[in-house]
């Protein structure tokens, strides 16, 4: 065995063997439990970068562990493949986004091999590809025919200049990120899917995954949002229209002192016929946001319309306005306005000097003044005609059941969910399998597979299909639709396709029914709500078409924290930063190690040390993991980024942990060449055992305890590493040559080799074999505790005198609680504490401690 560690050569070497044996290919197996085991598939954006190695290497311990239970273990990857930023790459370098993307991929396919996680690449999919993309096309046709799709006209952000919709992070302070054109708020026909009819199931569904953190769990309740109110209308003064409202505050009707509706509401849009003021003030909403956390932040404006609305209780008359908070895409398009309680029409109203009436008052009498702010608080009704002294709740009831008695209203639930628009006037994307014929009638392509053209140029002035009458001109006067699907559509169920690449006809076969669903889950915290929700969506739709049998689609989820690294910039003279990467910075340190003077490398000038933040290509912070791959090896890339912190937790970089790394592998390499070259190793006599080799004994038993719970069930693989750690320095420090004392190296040894193993693969690979196993390591059996093992002659307590520490005492492990007292009360150092004191009492704590309570 070579003496020197070389992850280099080692790695190749073991990866080469991988490849030709198959070694992660995964099949069927009936008679075995399944373990399907999924990290979330990357955009192709050029390079892995350090959050997509850590997440990849957290699915890789799970599945290796997993497989080493004996489970039969199925790990695939692929590609998310379609989205913007290969269009904004076409437009840059003038390469069709398709090119772009499969070169991408190549590269970064590479990097993953190099990494050496274990993927069946016989299941390698990219959304991109047509095998793939037709089967979503026909499942939306299924969805035309089940009415579960549908066609309307919604309002989104458009860019004047590109011709195009813009997501809302694509607008920036009100213009178009490309552009720089004022963004316009239009109406324009898009598709939707009835995720609203799913509403109440995804809701009680989430009671079904426990394996999900709570923090993800409140983020899918909060997002489905559930709401028991009452709708209720208001008649306009003159006429017999009414305007509709929906509340989850009806105890505070008789509090309303105004109505607001959205800019674009019809009662805003005929009144500003004839009001010029009007009319410039809904043009400007038109530039707004159309999204509720836009709608929370900006300034609140409005303007009268010079109409009003009757009070359907007291018939009081109530001034209607249209205010840019409102959205006509969120509820009736139209609010209650109650200023007493409700803090954001507390701020209108003292703006524009309507009234403020408090019909809310605390129910033990403490201060609940309206003057400076509202009160939100439920309690005790007052100014409310036939309802006062009614509390909140029994108000709810109350004036639910008298309104619709009138025949004004009626209690609802109702649901934040909104329909999911899956329609972008985009290129690189899905196209709708849909046709508009000569009447102007939608109606589903006779074959549902509509192949995107990916000979195209993009130039950034809206979508290439659109130019192109060879796609979407059909003749007889029909025309092929031109919008692509959001990119949510293709990862929301690619999982599934993962158990049945091949299927050539259908979108599923009966092996999805076989792996789903899937075990373990892993990802980044930001796709909590919207893909995590399109996901279950999906699960239930292809449920409900027969296509798979489970419920919903991940059993267990885990959310890696983001990596964050150090900051470094310049300003420049306009203001400015210009960010420099930490790989060419050198730094100065104090005495505690911390950075006091950052310099450039390449002019030896200063530059200002920034936060530490998420790494990202914007402040340059990232660190390349192909360069760490070639200087020390995947094996330390992978141990690194499992031993700084704990998966959920955020991991900030620092150069000397992985030299750590490092050095820990080649300890244990030296550690194995130095006892292999000792020769062969006699067995164990456990019945011949020393004191001390009963306690390296323990020590090795102990570790297999704790790291199998600590990946097994905790996931915290950094105190797992911790642990073989510890035990290899007990073993380095152990010079027991007898054949007991060697036996034990070599089971303490193989024991690191085979906890280590899903996390450093490679090195263990070629040290199992080196230590004369046969079998490679990947088909190895996880290591049992031997239970003898963990049987101690003495344990060691702690011995306290009025709760603070005074000795550590050693007794027998089956000694009563007298002779524990007794070892305590004589120990040397104990003596001192307790001399000519009374000792009131000695409380014992099997196990752990001896506290002698004295005065």
């Amino acid at each position: 065995m070579n003496p020197l560690y070389d992850p280099s050569n080692i790695e190749t070497q073991v990866q080469t063997n991988w490849e030709n044996s198959q070694a992660f290919k995964a099949t069927e197996d009936p008679a075995r439990e399944k373990f399907y085991c999924l990290s979330m598939f990357p955009y192709p954006s050029g390079k892995l970068h350090m959050g997509h190695v850590r997440n990849y290497t957290i699915g890789d311990v799970i599945s290796r562990y997993q497989r080493m239970q004996g489970k039969n273990v199925m790990q695939p990857m692929g590609w998310d493949a379609f989205g913007l930023p290969a269009e904004n790459a076409a437009i840059k370098s003038g390469m069709p986004p398709a090119e772009w993307t499969r070169s991408n991929i190549d590269y970064m396919k590479a990097q993953l091999q190099r990494l050496g996680f274990a993927y069946d690449w016989d299941r390698e999919l990219a959304t991109c590809d047509p095998d793939y993309y037709k089967w979503e096309q026909w499942l939306f046709t299924r969805l035309i025919d089940k009415g579960l799709a549908y066609r309307k006209k919604a309002t989104v952000n458009w860019d004047p200049v590109d011709q195009t919709v813009l997501a809302n992070e694509q607008v920036i302070d009100g213009k178009g990120w490309r552009s720089g054109a004022v963004v316009e708020k239009r109406d324009i026909e898009q598709w939707f899917l009835r995720i609203t009819d799913y509403a109440q199931e995804l809701l009680d569904d989430l009671d079904k995954l426990p394996g999900w953190p709570d923090r993800v769990l409140t983020q899918q309740r909060n997002w489905i949002g559930r709401s028991e109110g009452v709708q209720m209308d208001f008649q306009l003064e003159h006429g017999n229209e009414n305007i509709s409202i929906y509340t989850t505050r009806p105890d505070t009707l008789m509090g309303v002192t105004y109505l607001a509706v959205a800019a674009e509401h019809s009662t805003s849009l005929q009144a500003a016929e004839s009001n010029p003021e009007l009319a410039d003030f809904i043009e400007t909403c038109q530039k707004g946001g159309v999204t509720e956390a836009e709608m929370e932040t900006m300034e609140k404006k409005g303007i009268a319309l010079g109409l009003n609305v009757i009070h359907p209780v007291s018939g009081e008359i109530i001034p209607l306005y249209a205010a840019n908070f409102v959205l006509m895409a969120y509820g009736t398009g139209a609010v209650m306005a109650v200023p007493g309680h409700d803090q954001r029409d507390w701020e209108f109203a003292e703006k524009y000097g309507i009234e403020r009436k408090q019909v809310i008052f605390s129910v033990d009498g403490s201060d609940c003044s309206i003057e400076k702010a509202a009160f939100l608080e439920k309690g005790v009704l007052k100014n409310s005609g036939p309802f006062d002294g009614l509390s909140s709740e029994d108000a709810f009831d109350a004036i639910a059941d008298w309104l619709k008695e009138q025949g004004k209203g009626e209690k609802q639930i109702h649901f934040r969910l909104r329909d999911w628009g899956v329609s972008r006037q985009r290129y690189w994307g899905c196209p709708i399998p849909m046709i508009t014929d000569v009447n102007g009638e939608s109606k589903t392509a006779s074959d549902f597979h509509v192949r995107l053209p990916e000979d195209v140029t993009v130039d950034g002035s809206g979508s290439p299909l659109k130019k192109m009458p060879e796609f979407y001109d059909l003749g007889n006067g029909e025309v092929r639709e031109t919008d692509t699907f959001d990119t949510f559509f293709e990862s929301s169920w690619y999982y599934a396709r993962y158990c049945c690449p091949d299927a050539s006809d259908s979108m599923l076969d009966d092996r999805a029914k076989y792996w789903l669903p899937v075990d373990q889950y892993i990802g980044g915290i930001e796709h909590a709500i919207l893909h995590l929700l399109y996901a279950r969506f999906f699960n239930k739709l292809m449920r409900d078409e027969g296509l798979v049998e489970n419920d919903e689609p991940f059993s267990k989820l885990l959310t890696q924290g983001m990596v964050i690294a150090e900051t470094y910039y310049r300003t420049n003279d306009d203001g400015s930063r210009e960010w420099f990467n930490p790989a060419d910075i050198t730094l100065e340190r104090d005495d505690k190690g911390s950075a006091i003077r950052a310099t450039l490398s390449a002019d030896g000038e200063s530059v200002t040390i920034g936060r530490i933040e998420k790494m990202s290509k914007s402040k340059n912070n990232g660190v390349d993991p192909q360069s760490l791959i070639d200087r020390y090896g995947a094996d330390t890339v992978r141990l690194y980024t499992m031993f700084a912190a704990p998966p959920e937790q955020t991991l900030e970089w620092s150069d000397a942990g992985v030299e750590g790394a490092y050095r820990f592998l080649k300890r244990l390499w030296k550690l194995s060449a130095t006892h292999l070259e000792a020769g062969d190793v006699p067995d164990l006599k456990k019945d011949e055992l020393s004191d001390a080799q009963q306690k390296t004994r323990l020590k090795i038993h102990v570790t297999i305890n704790k790291v199998n719970d600590d990946i097994g069930r905790r996931y915290t693989f950094n105190t797992a590493i911790a642990a073989t750690m510890e035990l290899i320095n007990i073993l380095s420090h152990a010079k027991d040559e007898s054949e007991n004392g060697r036996a034990i190296m070599r089971e303490g040894l193989e024991t690191v080799i085979l906890l280590l193993s899903p996390i450093v693969p490679h090195i263990t690979e070629v040290l199992w074999r080196e230590f004369g196993h046969a079998k490679p390591i990947i088909d190895a059996a996880w290591p049992e505790v031997d239970e003898s093992a963990l049987v101690q002659k003495e344990l060691q307590l702690v011995v306290q005198v009025n709760g603070k520490l005074r000795a550590k005492i050693m007794v027998p492990s089956d000694a009563d609680q007298k002779q524990i007292e007794e070892s305590a009360i004589s120990d040397e150092n104990v003596q001192k504490f307790i001399a000519e004191k009374q000792i009131r009492k000695v409380i014992v704590v099997p196990g752990r401690l001896v506290n002698i309570v004295v005065s």
